[in-house]
């Protein structure tokens, strides 16, 4: 048996091994590109979810640095992500946000638990049409949360549940402002053209050519940024901004505090809690594949799933929110040159320079733009390929991705894991089913003839619980059985208690009509379960052999009248 061992291996421990300023200076100038695309995202993220600005920012902070240094991939940036937005507002609404913070100390406890005791592997069993129909519908909602901000709305407070929002969005339409829509919309158009303004190679000078390729590298969510804050500020545009809104951001850290913690309110947080754990794990461990794929490396799931277990349980403690692996930063991260976990530390410690310094600049930031970032964001997360392609994969694909899709939008993402989960597995066992087969061996497929009244029959794939029905069809009802019954097992790859059970239904029902069963060739799987049982015993261990001849050798000793 094998024992438990614990394990804490942090991936920066071993990128310091052969660590030198060439390296360093590839991860300086990485950390500090993500640390300033982060920025946007984080605020925008934060009030996406219902909570201050500062919240992103202290989380992609704190979060981003201890997922950094203690997690168990190269190039992973955390902080608060896309995904946790409806997670986090539906939370609030229901919970408030004193039990948010709790909830996500929980997730981070549980989250470590899942590492500690090598869970990680297990996230991938998590079937693709279930992470692309949850992914998908996360991607909607955000979009449909941004439309109050991105049009202006004289909205107090946006509903959490879907039809609500369709409601309000469609009662208040003609509170839209013309100059936010006009802003957000110049936003988001920059944000997508400004990457491709630079592909097309101008013909200039070696100096001219380094200009464009300087301006190509600020990310357009800095641009815009910077250009919606300059215009609120110039043109004293009538938007919302942070500041009108949430009165600027704090130019210093959090202090440490307590959230106001009641047990009986912690037996209402375990959905969430749930939640917040099972979307924070696969989203981690999906952004490290993706960063896997493209250095050619490999990640340790579980010292990952540690790293955000101990980021989830610290950021609540100082304002924070969620946090998990974020695949655009993560990217942008690699295509910067970054070499090790050093590059993600640098990017918190970035945005603490920021915050420290700049905050507040944030006061004219407009909300639109932050709008039309997380459109943006929303755009490139959901893989809406998935639906066109739809047509070419199996009925149940489609139902378990359109129904995952549907209930992460008009319910939550627990309900639609879980039933799509539920209608995986039914559809897993349905198709199994459907593959193991027992059909009888003609004459001529047999070694040589058995005695007369000798019924001979091979069992194919996998006897468990969905196909236990299969054997109950080898005794007609009212039909006298075969004297002897031969069952060959050489291509029966799986065998449960279930299927074990029927074997043993099968067993006394020949036995008390006076007949015999004789087993061949099982495998170690189906041989070791049946031994256990005590199968072996009750059969007699003699009509449990090798192979078909003597299967058939037996069933000729046990009919020697037979010749």
């Amino acid at each position: 048996m094998t024992r438990f061992q614990f394990s804490f291996h942090p991936r920066l421990l071993d990128a310091m091994q052969g660590y030198n300023r060439t390296l360093f200076l590839q991860d300086l100038s990485a950390g500090l590109t993500v640390g300033v695309v982060a920025l946007p995202l984080a605020m925008a993220f934060a009030i996406a979810s219902g909570v201050k600005p500062e919240a992103g920012i202290f989380t992609a902070i704190i979060a981003g640095f201890l997922i950094s240094a203690l997690g168990g991939t190269r190039m992973q940036i955390g902080g608060p992500a896309g995904a946790f937005i409806v997670i986090i507002y539906g939370i609030i609404e229901k919970y408030g946000l004193a039990n948010l913070l709790i909830s996500t100390i929980f997730a981070g406890i549980l989250l470590f638990a899942m590492g500690m005791f090598r869970l990680g592997s297990l996230i991938r069993f998590i079937p693709v049409p279930i992470v692309i129909g949850f992914t998908n519908g996360i991607a909607v909602l955000i979009a449909l949360s941004q439309l109050k901000d991105f049009l202006g709305l004289k909205i107090d407070k946006m509903p959490g549940d879907f039809f609500a929002q369709i409601y309000i969005l469609t009662s208040n339409i003609q509170s839209a402002s013309v100059i936010s829509i006009g802003l957000g919309a110049i936003s988001l158009l920059i944000i997508f053209f400004w990457p491709r303004l630079f592909q097309k190679k101008i013909a200039m000078d070696g100096r001219g050519h380094r200009f464009f390729q300087l301006f190509k590298a600020i990310p357009g969510t800095i641009v815009v940024l910077v250009l919606g804050t300059v215009a609120v500020s110039a043109f004293q545009l009538p938007v919302e901004t942070i500041g009108t809104k949430f009165g600027g951001i704090p130019q210093a850290l959090p202090d440490f505090s307590l959230p106001v913690f009641s047990w009986s309110l912690v037996k209402q947080l375990f959905a969430p809690t749930l939640t917040i754990a099972l979307l924070g794990a696969v989203e981690s461990l999906l952004c490290a594949r993706v960063a896997d794929n493209l250095i050619n490396d490999r990640h340790d799931p579980n010292q990952e799933l540690m790293a955000q277990g101990i980021a989830n349980f610290v950021v609540p403690f100082f304002g924070g929110i969620p946090a998990t692996g974020t695949i655009a930063r993560t990217v942008t991260n690699i295509r910067c040159g970054a070499t090790s976990p050093i590059s993600g530390i640098v990017h918190a410690l970035t945005l603490l320079v920021i915050i420290l310094v700049a905050a507040p600049l944030a006061q004219n930031i407009p909300l639109t733009t932050l709008a039309a970032i997380l459109l943006f964001v929303a755009f490139n997360m959901g893989e809406w390929r998935e639906f066109v392609r739809l047509r070419h994969f199996s009925i149940n694909y489609r139902i378990v991705m359109l129904m995952t899709f549907l209930l992460t939008v008009i319910f939550d993402l627990t309900v639609a894991v879980e039933v799509g989960l539920f209608l995986a597995c039914i559809f897993f066992i349905y198709r199994i089913s459907n593959l193991t087969r027992i059909e009888p061996i003609p004459d001529a497929e047999l070694p040589q003839l058995p005695p007369q009244g000798t019924a001979v029959y091979a069992i194919f794939g996998s006897l468990f619980f969905g196909a236990v029905d299969k054997v109950e069809r080898l005794i007609a009802p009212g039909a006298p059985p075969p004297r002897i019954l031969i069952l060959e097992l050489h291509q029966l790859i799986n065998l449960d208690t279930t299927g074990l059970e029927a074997l043993e239904i099968l067993y006394k029902t020949l036995k008390k009509q006076g007949s015999n069963l004789i087993i061949c060739g099982a495998n170690r799987q189906p041989l070791s379960l049946m031994d256990r049982g005590y199968f072996l015993e009750r059969i007699g261990r003699e009509n449990c052999v090798a192979n078909l001849s003597q299967a058939i050798q037996r069933a000729h000793d046990m009919t020697p009248d037979a010749g």
